[in-house]
């Protein structure tokens, strides 16, 4: 049975989670990869991708189990709990597109995508470096502010992917394949700007 600390683990919570957010670092790159170099070596970036989303769900696994035996936290518990979840989904949503890719047996990238691909790895810095000033609930606001112009930019590439494909004459089952790529790139960046919301109140409830 697990021992409950009454001592705040600031320290390792704080770790943790910038180890979370540099793994969505790291898949960010990782798709960059994958989708700049498609078809070569694609089955060995999935794979890369894979292990990268498993890590990420170890890191949300322990951040949940150290809160489970943490009797004191270093901030809101809820909040705590929605942050690990907000940088775990960008992570899947990138592992469900590299997975559909993959799937759907897609044979080229068109730009949009690649474009798309851009606009997450830039968000995933920009959250990167907010989680980077978590401790101490430093002012984070600039690379807030700018997490969600990037989103603002990932919806209007995601409705420009989806106009241009009803209008270049692919058959039906490649835009439906190609639709659902795209929403789960839109996804990966709509939780890059979760995570910002959950970093922002966070930040004004400490400070």
């Amino acid at each position: 049975m697990a021992r409950l600390s009454l001592v705040p683990q600031k320290r390792e919570f704080f770790a943790l989670y910038n180890r979370a957010a540099a793994n969505v670092v790291a898949i960010a790159h990782a798709l960059i990869e994958l989708l700049e170099a498609f078809p070569g070596g694609a089955d060995a970036k999935v794979r890369d991708i894979k292990e990268l989303e498993h890590e990420g769900d170890r890191l949300t696994h322990d951040v949940i189990y150290l809160l489970n035996r943490t009797f004191v936290t270093p901030f809101d518990r809820d909040d705590m709990y929605r942050l690990a979840a907000a940088l775990d989904d960008v992570v899947d949503h990138v592992d469900e597109a590299a997975d559909n890719l993959d799937m759907f047996k897609v044979q080229s990238i068109p730009e949009r995508a690649k474009e798309q691909a851009r606009v997450i790895q830039r968000a995933a810095g920009k959250l990167d470096q907010a989680v980077q000033l978590l401790e101490g609930f430093k002012d984070s606001r600039r690379y807030l502010v700018e997490l969600r112009r990037l989103e603002d930019e990932g919806d209007r590439l995601a409705r420009e992917a989806v106009a241009e494909l009803f209008r270049s004459g692919e058959d039906a089952l490649s835009i439906i394949r190609w639709k659902d790529i795209y929403e789960r790139l839109e996804e990966a960046i709509d939780a890059c700007e979760t995570a910002a919301d959950v970093l922002e109140a966070i930040v004004v409830k400490n400070r």
